[in-house]
């Protein structure tokens, strides 16, 4: 049984995803959310699929490394970063080499880096004029964005969309994409 373990900092509505396409698999094991935001969504879905989580605060995930113990204690196959916020330090980076990954809201290496992200993304893309979007899932390394990449998958950005209508664009291209990718990386 392969061991992925999942980190968000909002709504959540990846990981469910990413729950509901392992749930009757049999060989992906969820064992864990982790949450850096006590509001954020993701704990109720957490608590409606039956997945364990943790929530932690910067001390516990960049200073004394809780979570990164935690972490060693699961011995994940692999960490996925879905909507997580945080820059990853470079003891995780080093303790699970290749073994992180993230999806990004756009076509890397394009509106990525620190602040870049949700609709931020979007309204990005649209005030630029451009003509596609997509989302890129990239291995993590110590900076915003900047792992090798993975996968890209695009879609159109039609003249007039809003930045709602490309965010919903795009989330399809996640729901699609990510769970098949950690799939494929797994299996």
């Amino acid at each position: 049984m392969k061991k992925i373990v999942l980190f968000a900092s909002g709504s959540g509505s990846n990981v469910e995803n990413i729950v509901k396409y392992f749930k009757e698999n049999g060989k992906v094991e969820i064992s864990k959310v982790y949450t850096n935001n006590p509001n954020a969504y993701v704990i109720e879905r957490c608590k409606q699929q039956g997945v364990p989580y943790m929530v932690f605060g910067r001390k516990e995930f960049a200073q004394n490394l809780l979570v990164l113990e935690d972490l060693r204690a699961i011995n994940p196959d692999l960490i996925v970063l879905a909507g997580f916020l945080w820059l990853v330090p470079g003891a995780y980076v080093n303790a699970f080499p290749d073994k992180i990954i993230n999806i990004h809201p756009a076509l890397l290496p394009k509106y990525g880096g620190k602040g870049m992200y949700g609709q931020r993304v979007h309204e990005a893309v649209v005030a630029n004029g451009e003509s596609e979007s997509g989302i890129t899932i990239h291995y993590v390394n110590e900076k915003y964005d900047e792992g090798n990449i993975i996968c890209q998958a695009k879609c159109k950005v039609l003249a007039g969309d809003t930045s709602d209508e490309v965010a919903s664009k795009v989330h399809q291209l996640e729901y699609d994409y990510f769970p098949k990718t950690i799939e494929k990386l797994l299996l």
